[in-house]
């Protein structure tokens, strides 16, 4: 599904060349190498290469050691608009008068079974609805702009709340127990967001303060047949509901959610798909 590019490696001839001998002396010219300049990798070739090494080895579940996390984090940290072909003028930008809610736009990199690297394009007020990343070690770096993120991790063996009054006409799912990992904006440039299987805030909701642009890193990527599929979420606060035995003091209950499956995709998210046209990316 993502843009791959190839082209075959190219390779420095080194010229070799020697004078004539001179006569009448012992002394030998030293043979003069002439060369080719080469290439600088560019800043998103060097992202690739990080994740080909990174992802290597991974799968549903799999996290990559600290050092390899900590290896792609300081690439990504460094990464400009300008390094993938954005700029903060872009049409798909723009403000979007008519739309209940601005139509986002993906720009596909790259994608294998191991890992996938993509563009998330965000006008003023664009939303990436609350969505969950299972078995995936995940890597977001804004780009420019403000985004507030809202994110959540399941409480380990909490409850769940099941009631008809949740919404009988679209899902008959349990509402589960989540605590708030992230409610904050942020702007760029600021470090890149890292989540995991189960902590990190797997699950998240980006909505666009300003015009912005999210570089995502998925290690493994969504795939329906190996059982990673992205689900949606509708939130309820945490006193919504009430539940035998689940007590939270009433200065930290902000920090919890209640979170409910939804069975379809919402209805008001439109994303459009866009051709990568930033700097060449060569899987050697």
């Amino acid at each position: 599904m993502g843009i791959e590019t190839t082209r075959a490696d190219r390779k420095v001839n080194k010229e070799l060349r020697e004078f004539p001998k001179a006569t009448n002396t012992t002394s030998r010219s030293k043979p003069r190498k002439s060369r080719r300049p080469q290439k600088k990798t560019s800043p998103v070739q060097k992202l690739f290469q990080t994740c080909k090494e990174v992802f290597a080895n991974g799968g549903t579940g799999t996290v990559p050691s600290h050092e390899d996390i900590e290896r792609l984090r300081a690439v990504l940290d460094k990464m400009k608009p300008e390094d993938v072909g954005l700029s903060p003028d872009m049409p798909c930008l723009r403000t979007q008068g008519a739309r209940r809610t601005p139509e986002i736009t993906y720009i596909r990199l790259y994608e294998s079974e191991k890992f996938s690297m993509g563009i998330f394009c965000l006008p003023p007020s664009g939303v990436i609805p609350l969505h969950n990343h299972p078995g995936m070690t995940v890597f977001s770096k804004l780009l420019f702009g403000t985004v507030h993120i809202n994110s959540y991790d399941w409480v380990v063996d909490g409850p769940s709340y099941t009631s008809a009054q949740l919404n009988p006409s679209e899902t008959t799912a349990a509402a589960r127990l989540a605590k708030v990992k992230v409610d904050s904006d942020f702007t760029a440039p600021c470090n890149t967001s890292i989540l995991y299987p189960a902590d990190g805030g797997n699950m998240h909701c980006f909505t666009a303060v300003t015009a912005c642009a999210v570089l995502d890193v998925l290690g493994p990527p969504y795939s329906e047949p190996d059982g990673r599929h992205c689900t949606y979420y509708r939130e309820f606060p945490f006193t919504s509901f009430s539940v035998d035995g689940v007590s939270v003091p009433e200065e930290e209950r902000e920090g919890y959610a209640w979170l409910q499956e939804r069975e379809i995709k919402p209805e008001d998210v439109s994303v459009t798909i866009a051709r990568y046209r930033g700097p060449e990316i060569v899987d050697k």
